[in-house]
């Protein structure tokens, strides 16, 4: 079966964290791109993942040095790419509150940047990376990431004869990841500590794989039409499970939860459900602006609208992540 990939240019930004070296690992083993390109501004996490995707062994494989605050830079990057996935943000809430301005020009003026760059080298979709804390956000990265939102969606409007699409992938925390709660744990309990430290007993969230998040955004690229922000249905935990199943003779302490940080996150809030359509495996939240491709392709959004009152949160979530879910996540 042919892919979508096949004989094409993908470029990733921020391609050396978590999600770009999955995605790579996944379109290397199942694809044929023409070019599969990592973009980013650390030369030692490029120089790290070559020794992964060395190119004498993968010709497709190319490396980028650069920051998408460089707009100028991004567009030789762009050049002749069909596809982009736009990972890089500063994603840590409590860095993104000491550092307001940089998080400012690095998920707002970088998602402008991208998307100039995009419509300028008539790159023909791209899907952005969001995240939970975009949805009624209470701390700067979540603002940050919300306006992010909101510039790819528009962005759709104003693509002019380039023709580029634009959507958004939304989802929780992906387990494993750098700087989340569970490499965090790991390291404490290989280390011998006394406790682990809890922000707050009654705190949930929600939980994918990184693989199941690579799977999400390649099914995304083959149902855009450009303007939607795709919701994976996925399940919730709270911290207490995951400090018994990670540690079940261990102590814990409640330190307080810290500035920016939420009880719980959701992903869909109710003024968005008026907009918001659920299919089997997913929700779709479609702009109240009516773009350009919507009159191309004036086929409906499949799935059905949802209730008024609807909204979609960790701790009202009707799916929860079960014990052996998680020794299985933690195992992946």
């Amino acid at each position: 079966m042919k892919s979508l990939f096949d004989g094409q240019d993908i470029l990733i930004t921020g391609g050396t964290g978590s999600f770009g070296k999955q995605f790579t690992r996944t379109v290397l083993a199942n694809c044929k791109p023409k070019r599969l390109i990592i973009y980013s501004r650390d030369e030692f996490k490029q120089f790290e993942m070559a020794q992964e995707f060395p190119e004498d062994k993968y010709p497709c494989m190319r490396y980028f040095i650069g920051d998408v605050r460089d707009q100028q830079r991004l567009e030789r990057a762009f050049d002749g790419v069909d596809y982009v996935i736009h990972a890089a943000a500063i994603k840590h809430v409590s860095i993104a509150e000491y550092n307001p301005f940089e998080c400012v020009k690095t998920n707002i003026h970088g998602a402008e940047n991208v998307v100039n760059a995009a419509i300028n080298q008539r790159v023909k979709k791209i899907v952005a990376l969001s995240t939970d804390k975009a949805c009624n956000p209470i701390n700067l990265y979540g603002a940050t990431k919300l306006a992010s939102d909101k510039i790819f969606i528009a962005a759709n409007n104003y693509a002019g004869t380039s023709r580029c699409r634009f959507s958004v992938v939304r989802y929780g925390n992906v387990v494993g990841s750098r700087g989340s709660v569970v490499p965090f744990f790991s390291k404490l309990i290989a280390e011998g500590a006394d406790f682990l430290p809890i922000t707050d007993d009654r705190m949930t969230r929600f939980w994918i794989t990184v693989q199941a998040g690579v799977d999400f955004v390649t099914d995304s690229f083959k149902m855009m039409n450009g303007g939607e922000i795709f919701v994976p249905k996925i399940p919730s935990m709270g911290i207490m499970d995951i400090t018994r199943i990670m540690a079940p003779n261990m102590k814990t302490k409640v330190i307080g939860i810290r500035p920016g940080e939420k009880l719980h996150e959701e992903m869909i809030s109710e003024a968005d459900a008026m907009n918001t359509y659920e299919l089997e495996d997913r929700y779709v939240i479609k702009s109240q602006s009516i773009f350009r491709t919507e009159k191309e392709n004036p086929n409906k959004q499949p799935g059905k609208l949802v209730e008024n009152d609807f909204h979609y949160a960790s701790d009202s979530n009707s799916e929860w992540v079960t014990d052996d879910q998680f020794k299985e996540m933690l195992e992946k």
